[in-house]
């Protein structure tokens, strides 16, 4: 009988789940912003940001763990509320960036700025990608019984494993 359907497909190395993040998050970024543009010519464009910020975080977390991360199923409450948390600092750092640019330069040209929200992005991305790799989808035995154990019966309630 053929069960490989019954285990868990394995994990892509660091780089392959790395390059999917990259994808997956990148293709919902854009989406993002065409949604967001596009929603706040009907509502105010913060409302617009909050609810398509919320939409793309529920959609990015569920590619992150079926994709990304290679768990091939749904990502659990746990999973989206640290995932969301994780996006939240990375929205923090990028703010943050940017407040002590406009604190150091009065006037800081667009492309100055731009490269620093972009520097801060990038370090905020691979910061969220190295949480959600190790924290959030790293992937952790069921039990204490290492693969392929199994639980033998011997006599009045004495076990062994094997």
């Amino acid at each position: 009988m053929d069960t490989t359907h019954d285990r868990p497909a394995a994990a892509p190395g660091a780089c392959a789940a790395f390059v999917r993040f990259v994808l997956c998050g990148g293709s919902v970024g854009l989406a993002s912003s065409l949604a967001v543009t596009g929603l706040a010519a009907l509502i105010p464009w913060v409302l617009a940001n909050a609810l398509i910020t919320v939409a793309s975080t529920l959609l990015a977390t569920e590619l992150h763990a079926r994709v990304t991360f290679g768990a091939g199923r749904r990502a659990t409450r746990r999973q989206h509320t640290q995932s969301a948390g994780s996006a939240a600092a990375a929205y923090a750092l990028t703010c943050l960036a940017m407040l002590v640019l406009h604190h150091l330069a009065a006037e800081p040209g667009a492309l100055l700025q731009q490269g620093v929200h972009l520097t801060a992005s990038a370090l905020a991305g691979l910061a969220r990608f190295a949480v959600l790799r190790l924290v959030v989808f790293a992937r952790r035995p069921r039990s204490g019984l290492s693969t392929g154990s199994r639980v033998v019966l011997q006599g009045a309630g004495a076990y062994s494993y094997s």
